[in-house]
């Protein structure tokens, strides 16, 4: 477990070490050697001890391979110079995965790239518990996105009961992505803060035919609003018609009208007028 402590002030330190060079000084001009040897001694023993804390950065310290504590304060401090320091930035860091090629939930090949922001919460842990803490944080967040995105379909063109895609539902997609990536990296005392996707595309080798589908889902999408359209307005049509006793059609004379206003009206190019210059029945 992570342990804060508060070492020895440096500026006192450095106090006492200006007093030894004074006193080194006076051994020398004075030829008082018994004094000299110890003090010098004293003072080499304490130069190395000094240290630097910055803002946002910790200081792990061990003794003879022991883990004494961390120096999370900022400041100018010292410890006994057998002790081994080593730094950590505790700052917010961010990285973009580059897209990796993933399979989604129905199997299709997809292309997706994160953006994770962390920083580390328990020096300890990242010190101790793994190798490399940055290392293991990109790798992690690799598999999390593996692991996500076999979770979800891409759309719902395959899978029409599905309420959450990685296209349609980003917030769900983007918290189920943060949870499973800090459930990974807490073993590592990384606390991430934000985690989410920041490319999405079908592989290159699908990508052409998926444009072609959702194209064709959208055409026919299209061309089911205009029938529908189309029927309304024609059954709005006879209605009037008949309502006002302007003509009164037979069955079959109807049947063609509904046809011709039909395909009027469902085409994709403009319908050519034709007059006729005879009676209804011809």
């Amino acid at each position: 477990m992570e342990k804060s402590i508060k070492p020895q002030s440096g500026y006192f330190m450095v106090f006492m070490a200006f007093c030894l060079l004074a006193l080194i000084a006076f051994s020398i001009f004075g030829k008082v050697v018994f004094l000299l040897v110890p003090t010098v001694l004293v003072f080499a023993f304490i130069l190395p001890g000094f240290f630097i804390v910055e803002p946002n950065k910790a200081m792990v310290l061990l003794l003879f391979g022991s883990y004494k504590g961390t120096v999370k304060d900022d400041g100018f401090f010292w410890v006994i110079p057998f002790m081994t320091k080593k730094k950590i930035s505790l700052r917010v860091r961010n990285f973009e995965n580059k897209p990796l090629k993933v399979n989604d939930k129905i199997g299709n090949p997809v292309m997706v790239g994160t953006i994770v922001v962390w920083q580390v919460a328990d020096t300890f842990k990242a010190s101790f518990d793994v190798d490399d803490y940055e290392n293991f944080v990109h790798l992690q967040a690799d598999a999390a996105v593996r692991k996500m995105a076999g979770t979800y379909p891409y759309d719902n063109f395959e899978d029409e009961h599905a309420e959450i895609t990685l296209r349609s539902g980003v917030e769900d997609v983007n918290k189920s992505l943060e949870d499973e990536i800090s459930d990974r990296l807490q073993h590592a005392g990384i606390k991430v803060i934000e985690a989410r996707i920041s490319h999405l595309a079908y592989s290159s080798e699908i990508a052409s035919a998926m444009l072609q589908r959702q194209q064709a889902t959208a055409i026919v999408a299209a061309r089911r609003m205009i029938v529908d359209g189309a029927v309304g307005m024609v059954e709005m049509a006879l209605e009037d018609l008949k309502i006002k006793g302007i003509i009164d059609f037979e069955e079959e004379k109807k049947a063609a009208m509904v046809s011709n206003l039909m395909v009027v009206l469902c085409s994709d190019k403009n319908a050519s007028p034709v007059v006729n210059v005879g009676t209804l029945n011809q």
